[in-house]
């Protein structure tokens, strides 16, 4: 393995170490803000977070190309998207534990792969159908109060709709997936940031002091800025396959930070939860990286040089991935 995909392994787990962070740090600091602040905040932060490394970056060139009227619709279902799925987030966050939200977030990828199916018509392998259950099953696990209980946790069934709502966002963001990461990112965070802190101040929801506020952009530039930056870095080198399969660690490595930072007690519920949940993921990147094909073909190009016609043929090899059923879909060129 030469140094560059070395490297860029590297940046994939990164963005799941920081993606992972998030959890527990807001657990955190949500004894200081509310959860509607407090999703403001993060959001602000990975917008204006991102927004400073696109004007430091050091290639001036323009990096992909701008959104056009034509992605309007889904930009806005996107920004719109990502103003509820925080709060509910944070919501959920507030009311269970944090290591119950971790796992719960890979429901995510049931709901992505389920809209993915219904409205785009993508086709789902058998794994993944067996990993869709065993998520849903873990998922619903996790969501039960106790042993005892029949009733399901209401933080539980938050953090399951803020997995619900990403997942039609991938599917949003995965139409306009072609352009500009950078304008993508920054969209998201200033505009859905902007709409969720007037939210919080119509609610009622106090303003923190600064450098509460100084916290939590940190967190939100480190949790969903720079994991969006650092996923994005991996996947240019590796594909966006592999990339995933790295960050399927993130909630897995977020459960543990849970329980080193918060000190929450391992229940029963867990547990089991866990033990269905290992399973499904590990089914789910299996077919991750399975589900890809590639298809060769070349062409004939004739040039004048020096007045003589020269012949030259072009091979063109191009790598389509589907991260799963329809989390993403990244193309590779190679001109042989």
């Amino acid at each position: 393995m030469n140094v560059k995909k070395t490297y860029a392994i590297l940046l994939a787990i990164l963005a799941a170490v920081f993606y992972a962070a998030g959890t527990p740090f807001s657990k955190v600091l949500m004894r200081y803000a509310g959860p509607t602040m407090l999703a403001a905040f993060l959001y602000l932060g990975a917008g204006v977070g991102i927004a400073v490394l696109y004007f430091c970056r050091k290639d001036k060139g323009e990096p992909g190309e701008r959104l056009s009227r034509a992605d309007l619709p889904y930009t806005i279902g996107m920004i719109l998207l990502d103003i509820a799925a925080p709060i509910l987030l944070m919501n959920g966050v507030e009311r269970t534990a944090a290591a119950n939200v971790s796992l719960l977030g890979n429901f995510e990828i049931v709901a992505t792969a389920l809209i993915a199916f219904g409205i785009f018509h993508e086709k789902i392998s058998r794994t993944m159908w067996t990993a869709l259950f065993l998520v849903t099953a873990s998922s619903v696990v996790l969501s039960f109060e106790g042993a005892s209980s029949l009733h399901f946790s209401a933080g539980s069934l938050m953090v399951l709709g803020a997995a619900a709502c990403w997942g039609l966002e991938n599917n949003c963001t995965r139409m306009i997936s072609n352009k500009s990461t950078y304008e993508i990112v920054i969209l998201k965070g200033l505009f859905s940031g902007s709409a969720s802190l007037l939210i919080a101040l119509v609610i009622g929801e106090k303003v923190p002091a600064f450098p509460v506020i100084g916290a939590i952009l940190l967190l939100g530039f480190v949790a969903y800025g720079l994991s969006i930056f650092t996923y994005i870095r991996a996947q240019s080198v590796i594909g966006a396959a592999k990339t995933s399969a790295f960050y399927a660690l993130a909630p897995f490595i977020s459960a543990a930070l849970s329980f080193l930072i918060l000190k929450e007690h391992l229940s029963a519920m867990y547990a089991a939860g866990l033990l269905i949940m290992i399973p499904g993921s590990l089914l789910a990147v299996i077919d991750t990286l399975r589900y890809r094909h590639s298809h060769i073909h070349s062409h004939t190009v004739y040039h004048i040089v020096n007045g003589h016609l020269r012949k030259e043929v072009i091979t063109h090899e191009h790598e389509h991935t589907h991260i799963g059923p329809g989390l993403a879909h990244h193309h590779e060129e190679h001109v042989h």
